[in-house]
């Protein structure tokens, strides 16, 4: 993986605009800590940061290439899985090449199909490819979305990066935030609507989506989206499916130049994943696959059992790691440095996010970072295949609103009376505009027209916040984590499988449970589903409540105008008075604590204004 931006202005000399490019690379330096790279030509300027993982010696970036009188030129962030399929046939069409890596591959593709080249692609990416011939900028997002790609276009001009701060060292961007912005940060965050980058004038390009930019026009197209149609098969076949599916995904995935290991929570999904990792070495003849977990000190004494977390990861962890062979290695969080990891991760995602849920996953791939480069995650299983519990619970599931942040109560009694006004309407409009372009058939039963708006739902908001936290957190220390799940192949195939199938035998993710009955222990595969694991110690709770009531004192501070100062004493005074979560399954009263000092830290770090 790596980090990209770039500047395109017919106008601009750009030999004098050097310093503010390279201000854009050192920004993003931590997405690729290998190496670098800069391109200027008449009208552009492209930054690359490199993480090298495929053909490590070659695939320097940005990386020309020339057929004919036709010249382009790309900065790519990302992994291609079918990369010697696409090279074969491009090979076949009179294309040679020069190394092994992706990189070549895309750029390839671009001069041979245009921007149709993203058709031909399986993988996660985000990337630019300038046209010297025609003077213009495409640009493009994997289908799922899980690299990122931010952008900012003024009259004949477009930036673009990876993450909003880098976009922000530009001196043409400016950090401030509209009553939109607002209404993301606090009634939907830590969740963004597609394409939102809070900030004015910052957009992100949709997951799916690609654009050309010809120095006057932006033209946007989505070449991916959910698609329904009808599954002409039964259980049986389909858990044969299910199964090869996500094998060959799992194991395209596993392909690097650089060491590789599994996260492994003792959940079904991490353990699928680690299982055909672990097989595939055996097959192989190479060394066992290194899994890691995490956990938090002192969470075997606290730990609650409730709706959405049954059970704690720790018991059956080892059992896993045991049945696999694999060399496993567990990763404890002291609570303290969790609190500290609050405005770090910050940093990494460049929003207030998940608290500390971000802030453990950061701290837990800063370790994994030191031996490895490369990790896979069962990240996405519980949107596709039907894992949360608002799937299953009839009160949630036809609930006209969004099933992990249900209520705005809360978040409204932390904000002054009379602050956003049209923000109960600014949320439900975003739920009705999901379900009413969710496709549907005339043969859907009412189930499930219901469970294909929960699956859009669940794919184009809650999903893609864990993929955002996932890809900041990770790349904040140059480790790149590969979701198998995201496969497209996989979420075309669960968008049309019917209800009665995806919950075999009315378990949350039923289909995939059963198709790996039998090469996954019985404990893991009947084990109810648990989220990302978060702390229940009252230390983590104290710091979150001592730090809030420092900024609730600051009178300079930017959030003492929009804060209501009762409401959020409430919260400290009476944690157990808040019973919905604040957002998915985990944010109550220390995350909900933590997300204020997150806010707190990103209008102060970033010198936020609202106008």
């Amino acid at each position: 993986m790596c980090g990209i931006a770039g500047w395109f202005d017919k106008k601009k000399d750009f030999r004098q605009e050097k310093e503010v490019l390279n201000r854009m690379a050192e920004k993003i330096r931590h997405r690729g800590a290998d190496s670098g790279g800069l391109m200027i030509g008449e009208g552009i300027g492209l930054v690359h940061r490199r993480l090298a993982v495929i053909d490590v010696e070659n695939g320097l970036q940005p990386m020309t290439m020339r057929q004919g009188h036709r010249v382009c030129t790309i900065v790519y962030n990302g992994e291609l899985y079918n990369t010697d399929e696409v090279r074969e046939e491009l090979e076949g069409l009179g294309f040679g090449f020069r190394t092994h890596s992706d990189t070549e591959v895309v750029l390839a593709a671009y001069l041979c199909w245009g921007g149709n080249c993203v058709e031909k692609l399986n993988g996660i990416f985000a990337f630019a490819v300038y046209d010297e011939e025609r003077k213009s900028l495409f640009m493009a997002r994997d289908r799922i979305g899980v690299k990122p790609l931010f952008f900012y276009q003024y009259d004949q001009g477009l930036i673009f990066a990876s993450e909003v701060p880098c976009l922000l060292t530009h001196p043409m961007v400016k950090p401030m935030v509209s009553e939109e912005g607002l209404y993301e940060l606090f009634l939907m965050g830590p969740g963004r609507s597609l394409g939102q980058g809070i900030f004015k004038g910052i957009e992100e390009l949709l997951p799916g989506e690609c654009a050309f930019f010809d120095g006057e026009k932006l033209y946007r197209r989505r070449y991916y989206t959910l698609t329904a149609k009808e599954y002409g098969g039964d259980a049986s076949q389909a858990l044969t499916e299910v199964r090869e599916l996500l094998t060959d995904a799992i194991e395209r995935q596993l392909v690097s130049d650089v060491p590789l290991c599994c996260f492994l929570s003792g959940g079904l999904d991490s353990s699928i994943i680690s299982y055909v990792a672990a097989q595939k070495r055996r097959r192989d003849g190479d060394s066992p696959i290194d899994t890691y977990s995490i956990d938090y000190l002192d969470n075997d004494k606290y730990f609650q059992s409730s709706l959405f977390q049954p059970t704690p990861d720790s018991e059956f962890i080892g059992l896993m790691a045991n049945a696999i062979g694999s060399n496993h290695h567990n990763v404890t969080i002291d609570n303290t440095e969790l609190f500290e990891a609050l405005c770090p991760a910050v940093e990494a995602r460049g929003f207030p996010g998940m608290t500390d849920v971000d802030a453990s996953l950061w701290l837990f791939c800063g370790k994994i970072k030191e031996d490895f480069t490369v990790a896979l995650s069962g990240e996405c299983a519980d949107e596709l295949f039907g894992g949360y519990p608002w799937y299953h619970h009839q009160e949630i599931l036809f609930e006209e609103t969004f099933p992990w942040s249900r209520s705005l109560a809360v978040r409204r009694s932390i904000l002054k009376k009379g602050l956003l006004p049209q923000g109960e309407d600014y949320v439900r409009q975003k739920y009705m505009d999901t379900c009413v372009h969710t496709e549907k058939l005339p043969s859907d039963s009412p189930l499930d027209r219901r469970m294909r708006e929960m699956f859009s739902l669940n794919f184009y908001w809650f999903m893609q916040t864990l993929l955002d936290r996932k890809d900041r957190m990770s790349m904040a220390h140059s480790l790149e984590v590969r979701v198998p799940f995201c496969d497209y192949r996989i979420v075309d195939y669960a968008f049309n499988l019917p209800w009665t199938i995806k919950a075999l035998n009315g378990r949350e993710k039923g289909i995939v449970r059963e198709a790996f009955r039998g090469l996954l222990p019985d404990v893991i595969i009947d084990r109810k589903k648990s989220p990302y694991p978060k702390t229940h110690h009252p230390l983590y709770f104290q710091l979150c409540a001592a730090e809030v009531k420092k900024i609730l004192a600051d009178k300079t501070s930017p959030l003492y105008e929009l804060l209501d100062r009762n409401g959020v004493e409430r919260i400290i005074e009476q944690p157990d008075s808040i019973v919905s979560p604040w957002y998915g399954q985990l944010m109550k009263a220390p995350q909900i604590l933590a997300y204020l000092i997150q806010l707190y830290y990103w209008f102060r770090r970033y010198q936020v204004t609202i106008g």
